[in-house]
C-alpha cells in the first residue's frame, strides 16, 4: 500500500496502451483503465475485463514482478485463498524503465474499502493461509524484507515517531516506549526460514459480500520469521476474533508476541511517516489510508502490552 496518487509521473493509460500493444499485441484492442489504489509499490491498470497490468512505481519495487512470476505458480496451488495469476511479463519500453506484469483480474474490493463483515471467517481463513504458505518448500526462496527482526525494518525510526505522535496528543510516550522495550526483549526466530507474504495489510486482502476471498500483491513475498504475517490480527481483526486467528495460525507464543511487536512498531512508524504530522521524517505526500491502517494497528496492539 501507499501513495494514493497511484501512478508515477509519466505512467498513464496512454503509455500502458503503448506498452501492451508493443509487447502483447494479442491484447492491444482491450480497454485500459487506471485502478485507484493506496499502494506505494505498484500502479494498477485494468486491461479489458479479465486482466490487470502492474507497473512498479518506485525503484525499491523493481524486481517484485519477476519474483511473483517465478514463485506464485509454485505456491498458489497449495494456498486456500485465491491469489494473482501471472499471464505475461513485460520488459522496459515506451519510456518505462522497469519490468512490469500482466495478471488475471480478481474480482472484489480491498478489505479497507469493503471491510469484512464476518471477521471470524476471515480470522480462520487467514490462519489457514499462513499455515499453508509456511508449509511450502522454502529452498531457494528470497529473503522477505520483513522476514528478519522488526528492528531491522524499524532502523531507529520508532523513538522519533513516538515523540511526534505524543507531541500531537495521540499517545503517551512512556507507555509506548515501555511496550517497545518488551518487544526488544523477545526471543528471536531460531528455526529455518519459512515463506511469508510480508505485506498482509487490508489493501492486499480482497473481499466479496463481506467475506475474505483473496490475497494479492506478493511483492513482499520471501522467507524468514513469519511474525510479520500476523499483522492482520491488529490491522483487520477484532479483540474477539484475534484468538481465532492465533489458533488457526498454529504458531508459538513467542512468534505471536513478535507479531504484536510488528503491529506496534509498523503502526507507530507508518502512522508518523504517512499521517501528515508536522516535522522531519515524514512522507513528502501524506497517505491517509495507510496512516489510518497504521493507527488502527498500534492502537489495537498497545493495550495488550504491560
Amino acid at each position: 500500500m501507499a501513495d494514493a496518487r497511484n501512478a508515477p509521473d509519466g505512467i498513464d493509460t496512454a503509455r500502458v496502451r503503448r506498452l501492451v500493444a508493443a509487447q502483447f499485441p494479442q491484447w492491444a484492442a482491450l480497454d485500459v483503465r487506471e485502478v485507484a489504489s493506496a499502494g506505494t509499490d505498484n500502479a494498477l491498470f485494468r486491461l479489458g475485463d479479465d486482466l490487470v497490468v502492474r507497473l512498479p512505481k518506485a525503484e525499491w519495487a523493481t524486481g517484485q514482478i519477476e519474483k511473483e512470476h517465478r514463485w506464485l505458480p509454485r505456491l498458489s496451488p497449495s494456498l486456500p485463498l485465491a491469489t494473482p495469476v501471472p499471464v505475461g511479463t513485460g520488459v522496459p519500453g515506451e519510456g518505462f524503465d522497469r519490468p512490469w506484469g500482466v495478471y488475471r483480474w480478481l474480482d472484489g474490493a480491498d478489505a479497507w474499502a469493503a471491510p469484512v463483515t464476518d471477521p471470524a471467517h476471515a480470522a480462520q481463513e487467514l490462519g489457514r493461509f499462513g499455515v499453508a504458505l509456511r508449509a511450502a518448500d522454502a529452498t531457494g526462496g528470497p529473503r522477505s524484507f520483513r522476514g528478519g527482526a522488526v528492528t531491522e525494518w524499524e532502523d531507529g525510526a520508532l523513538p522519533p515517531a513516538v515523540e511526534a505522535l505524543a507531541a500531537a496528543g495521540l499517545l503517551d510516550a512512556p507507555t509506548a516506549l515501555a511496550a517497545w522495550d518488551e518487544v526488544l526483549a523477545l526471543p528471536a526466530w531460531d528455526r529455518p526460514p519459512v515463506w511469508l507474504h510480508g505485506d498482509l495489510l487490508p489493501g492486499n486482502l480482497l473481499t466479496r459480500d463481506g467475506r475474505l476471498t483473496a490475497v494479492i500483491d506478493f511483492g513482499g513475498l520471501g522467507t524468514g520469521d513469519p511474525a510479520a504475517d500476523l499483522l492482520p490480527a491488529w490491522t483487520l481483526l477484532t479483540a474477539a476474533t484475534r484468538p481465532l486467528f492465533r489458533e488457526a495460525s498454529r504458531l508459538d507464543a513467542a512468534t505471536w508476541a513478535r507479531g504484536r511487536g510488528w503491529a506496534l512498531c509498523w503502526g507507530l512508524v507508518t502512522d508518523h511517516y504517512y499521517g501528515a504530522l508536522p516535522g522531519p521524517g515524514t512522507a513528502p505526500t501524506p497517505n491517509p489510508v495507510l496512516a489510518a491502517v497504521a493507527r488502527r494497528a498500534w492502537t489495537e496492539a498497545l493495550p495488550e502490552f504491560g
